[in-house]
């Protein structure tokens, strides 16, 4: 996986930042989501970097990323905010001061963030199969309840989580793989072997619960910036195929378009014929729909 890319552990905000770097033209970060690690984007980020500088770090607590604790279980190490510092330093240091994101699961929620806290950093934000969090919660029926149970679960104080997901690891992290997957095969055995492999990882387990946790202060941070909107463009593409997890991301009354251009003054999208992981489950398609959203606002990425 990521033949000719080059791999990097870059110091920034208090964390090593892990990444995989290739291509060339203009920048753009790909931020994986949970349970995964920049693995997932292996399918895509080839084509990608035919006409962009890619980059593509594993976010603090994930991967072979950092994963500091957090005293007295201080939200703040691990909410968005500070995971979108951690790559803004990231792509500064790689000489990059302004990029296209593309971010999946908890890479969009970070990516959020970080064009409302950098605005002149995000040039481009795509939303790979995610309602943002503020929506979701405030939106919360039994239907979301029961397809984001893992939410519910990670959230509890500690060691319950922790306790729960470290003695069944394996059984936890497939149930999560196979549910919210709809496309067979879609995740390769080389690409399984390295999400069980990050996964195990104890401090993984403790660094993905405190992401999870970080909800309550994100919540607060989106409060405050309720009446803005996004200013930079906005591609969302989300999966339209999740029998096993009815009511996935939107529940019975969401609109995925609607609830992001409440959020977005330049939103543009569609569904997908897949489940949650677009970037495996349907990597050439996204990766058309991203090319075209480029070109449209005028991205600069070749022909």
């Amino acid at each position: 996986m990521f033949k000719d890319f080059k791999r990097d552990r870059i110091a920034v905000n208090g964390v090593e930042i892990n990444l995989v770097r290739g291509g060339s033209g203009p920048p753009l970060l790909l931020l994986h989501g949970y349970p995964q690690t920049h693995v997932e984007w292996h399918k895509m980020a080839p084509e990608l970097a035919r006409q962009f500088t890619v980059v593509a770090p594993d976010l603090r607590g994930y991967g072979d990323s950092s994963k500091p604790p957090a005293a007295d279980g201080d939200l703040s190490v691990y909410c968005k905010r500070t995971t979108a510092q951690d790559q803004v330093e990231v792509m500064a240091k790689l000489g990059f001061d302004s990029f296209h994101v593309i971010g999946h699961d908890r890479g969009v929620r970070v990516g959020q963030r970080m064009a409302l806290d950098h605005g002149d950093c995000v040039k481009s934000l795509t939303s790979l199969d995610v309602v943002p969090s503020q929506a979701a919660f405030e939106n919360m029926d039994s239907q979301l309840a029961f397809s984001w149970f893992h939410w519910h679960l990670m959230r509890q104080p500690s060691p319950l989580p922790e306790t729960m997901i470290g003695n069944s690891v394996e059984i936890y992290l497939d149930f999560l793989l196979e549910t919210w997957c709809s496309t067979e095969g879609a995740i390769t055995d080389e690409a399984h072997a390295e999400y069980v492999r990050c996964f195990r990882d104890p401090k993984a387990i403790r660094a993905s619960c405190l992401d999870y946790r970080g909800v309550k202060l994100d919540l607060q941070h989106d409060e405050v910036d309720r009446v803005r909107k996004l200013d930079c463009p906005v591609l969302v593409l989300w999966g339209g195929v999740m029998p096993k997890r009815p009511g996935w991301q939107t529940g019975r009354s969401l609109d995925m378009l609607e609830v992001w251009r409440e959020r977005a003054h330049d939103v543009r999208g569609q569904t997908l014929n897949c489940g949650h992981f677009l970037p495996e489950e349907r990597p050439e398609e996204t990766t058309t729909e991203i090319l075209e959203f480029m070109r449209e606002i005028g991205g600069e990425c070749c022909d």
